[in-house]
């Protein structure tokens, strides 16, 4: 950490669009960097989001992306570029197919095959949603979270925040002790400032939002939090479906929960509605969950 406090709003987001902005190295070949400053390793959500990019920009602008599924192999190092390789598995009258390889040192570290779809009319219908779920403006911000736990202000005070998060309940990174078990965790989000309008790069921002609060519902199911105290934990695959057209930069409701863990894993399943009530996307994640110090 070099000790600069962590951007935010427009600045974090411009920091974010510089992230998922690849560098064409090919004809089906890119190279993606991390932020210079983060984690000890490449947060999941980044390099499926550079993924999608990648895939994205081999497909017909007419087409959009509908589903992706992906599999975290090995983690990356935040100090080394990514490269990523596109396969163009088919380009049908409807469909186009691609699969994604993230790779550093000639090694896989995620993989991902998505597909494209252009607009088509048909049979409309979705889910409720959630009941009586206060809204963005009603539930406590991230900075005032943190201030009743100046102890993580050596982690959050200094990576980039392009993303305004805000829990309906308590957060995964509490106390021990402090998080009533929840078998849902909600979680309001937004792009912490303005996109361009290119629907691929909203669905690269939502899948790198996606894969921030997904896994911590299978903790708040027990009340256990992050951390001494508490878990450690791992993303082994994420899937996300697309249902509606979306901005990112509006505030969308995750709502999320875990139909089960066993294993040392658990599985999340969660559901986004835009404030409105559309529900725009669904996602599913397997993770690794061990106590600390086992």
């Amino acid at each position: 950490m070099n000790g600069r406090p962590a951007a935010t709003g427009q600045a974090a987001v411009d920091q974010l669009l510089e992230v998922l902005d690849l560098d064409h190295t090919g004809s089906m070949t890119f190279r993606g960097v991390s932020p210079s400053v983060g984690p000890q390793r490449v947060f999941g959500g980044q390099v499926a989001g550079q993924a999608l990019v990648a895939a994205g920009r081999t497909v017909d602008p007419d087409r959009f992306v509908h589903s992706l599924h992906g599999y975290f192999v090995r983690p990356g190092d935040p100090a080394e570029p990514i490269d990523y390789q596109v396969e163009n598995v088919r380009d049908g009258r409807s469909f186009s197919v691609r699969r994604s390889v993230a790779l550093q040192h000639d090694k896989p570290i995620f993989f991902m095959s998505a597909s494209f779809q252009r607009q088509e009319e048909a049979l409309e219908h979705q889910a409720p949603t959630p009941p009586d779920v206060p809204g963005p403006d009603d539930v406590p911000t991230m900075s005032d979270r943190l201030a009743r736990y100046p102890e993580r202000l050596g982690i959050w005070g200094q990576i980039p925040r392009p993303i305004d998060v805000r829990y309906v309940g308590e957060p995964g990174w509490v106390r021990p002790g402090d998080r009533p078990a929840d078998p849902h965790q909600r979680v309001w989000m937004r792009i912490d400032g303005k996109l361009p309008d290119d629907p691929l790069l909203h669905a690269c921002a939502l899948t790198y939002a996606s894969d921030l609060t997904l896994l911590d519902s299978v903790l708040s199911v027990h009340g256990e939090v992050w951390g001494p105290g508490g878990l450690v934990g791992a993303s082994l695959d994420h899937a996300l479906w697309f249902h509606r057209s979306f901005r990112a930069d509006e505030w969308f409701l995750y709502d999320c929960w875990s139909p089960s863990a066993s294993g040392a894993r658990g599985l999340a399943t969660g559901r986004l509605f835009t404030l409105d009530g559309r529900h725009i996307a669904s996602a599913v994640q397997e993770g690794l969950l061990r106590r600390v110090g086992a």
